[in-house]
């Protein structure tokens, strides 16, 4: 498994609606999730599958009428990273939120 260097927001949505799930998940179920769009998402999960993070497989039901789906699943060493990358931007977030000015009360004049 490959580290991934370059973390984005859109890398953690992802990563958090695959860790959300104990079942694969497909491209659009994970775009419609995560509110970005597919030009984000779907070159992201390829990054993540190259990198090691991912797997991903045909859907092979074949009692589902349109097209097939391509599923997407955290590998178990994937996982344990997404876990830390997920803290770790919820850290961020939440020092960005404390740290943030207080308003000050207008001042009469």
């Amino acid at each position: 498994m490959e580290p991934l260097g370059r973390i984005g927001g859109a890398t953690v949505d992802v990563l958090e609606v695959l860790l959300g799930s104990d079942q694969p998940r497909w491209g659009l179920e994970i775009i419609k999730l995560t509110g970005r769009p597919s030009g984000s998402v779907y070159p992201l999960l390829d990054r993540l599958e190259r990198a090691g993070w991912v797997t991903s497989s045909w859907d092979d039901d074949s009692e589902r009428r349109g097209p097939r789906r391509r599923m997407y699943v955290l590998t178990p060493d994937g996982a344990r990273e997404a876990v830390k990358v997920c803290a770790k931007a919820a850290g961020r977030a939440g020092r960005r939120t404390r740290s943030t000015p207080a308003t000050r009360p207008e001042v009469a004049r």
